[in-house]
This record gives C-alpha cells, sequence and structure tokens, in this order.
C-alpha cells in the first residue's frame, strides 16, 4: 500500500489515478501508480485484480457522436 504522507487513493476507489506514479514507459503508453494500478494513456486502467476499467476519455464539444 502506499506510504505516502497524505495515502493515495486506494485502487478501487473512483479517483484511483490520483495515485503517484512510480513508473512510466512513455513509447509503450502506460504508468504504474502507486495504488498498483496502471494507467495507459488512451485513459484505460488495469487494476492489480485483473479488473480492466475501459478508456474513459471526456467528449469533445462539437465532436460527431
Amino acid at each position: 500500500m502506499c506510504g505516502h504522507e497524505s495515502p493515495c487513493p486506494a485502487a478501487m476507489s473512483p479517483d484511483r489515478e490520483r495515485a503517484e506514479v512510480l513508473g512510466r514507459d512513455s513509447l509503450l503508453g502506460w504508468a504504474l501508480l502507486c495504488n498498483g494500478v496502471i494507467v495507459f494513456d488512451d485513459t484505460g486502467c488495469l487494476l492489480a485484480t485483473g479488473q480492466i476499467i475501459a478508456p474513459h476519455r471526456p467528449a469533445l464539444a462539437g465532436a460527431p457522436s
């Protein structure tokens, strides 16, 4: 678990992506957070349990839906 002074959000919390980055691979497009979550550049996530969180970019204003 996180050892920061103010603990990072847990992997299962809605604000999981606010956790501190421990490592990053910019070429492959992912970052490992201290709560064990892997966040991808497309905004998708992979939790330590194997659960996948689909990309969740906000819709662009004026973009066709």
